[in-house]
């Protein structure tokens, strides 16, 4: 379980393909204080370390599923990914309930700059039939992006737009992004239950 508050922009060492699988090596800040099994959130896949490395470097595996799914598979030395342990059970949740489980890609089609801050517009693939059981977003609504909690605004059948202020922008890859970028996308969950028990309801 994640809140979609990112603590660092990791850089990608290494990736390396294993049969189907890659094994993608990040070096990040906390690096040394990361364990074997623990579940990190990378762009808002939530992985598990595998190995670590002696130089603030450690591993994790992605498998086809999740190369197909999301934005991983894009990965090559030097990007940046947005990275968030699991959320401690005794802390606030600053952002919103986040899985690590994410359930396609957008792409990138307008950035604008506002004052200071700056508004990206995404776009997505959905049919009525899947919006329908809550792969959406609603107007005010949370969604996360490369694993970043955000609020939406200009709600779409098939876009959205989100405000990024400068830390974020700073501090996460959203300083990466620009129009035609593949950015992972994660719904809220509380949608996808209440469409799921309206659906039941109406059967």
């Amino acid at each position: 379980m994640f809140s979609g508050i990112v603590e660092d922009a990791a850089t990608v060492v290494a990736v390396n393909h294993k049969d189907s699988n890659v094994d993608l090596t990040l070096r990040c800040s906390f690096a040394d204080e990361l364990h074997i099994d623990q579940s990190v959130a990378h762009n808002g896949v939530c992985l598990t370390v595998v190995s670590l490395g002696a130089d603030g470097t450690y591993t994790v595996t992605a498998i086809r599923e999740t190369l197909e799914r999301s934005n991983l598979g894009d990965l090559l030395p030097g990007d940046k990914v947005n990275l968030e342990r699991s959320m401690m059970m005794n802390g606030r949740l600053d952002g919103h309930i986040v899985q690590g489980h994410v359930d396609t890609t957008a792409v990138c089609t307008a950035v604008e700059e506002a004052d200071g801050s700056r508004y990206f517009t995404f776009k997505y693939d959905v049919s009525r039939e899947m919006a329908a059981k809550g792969y959406m977003t609603v107007e005010k609504g949370s969604v996360t992006v490369n694993g970043v909690s955000l609020t939406v605004c200009d709600s779409e059948l098939d876009s959205f737009r989100v405000a990024i202020i400068p830390y974020t922008f700073e501090h996460t890859n959203f300083h990466t992004i620009e129009v035609g970028t593949r950015v992972n996308l994660e719904f809220d969950i509380i949608g996808k239950y209440l469409a799921r028990l309206g659906e039941i309801a109406n059967s």
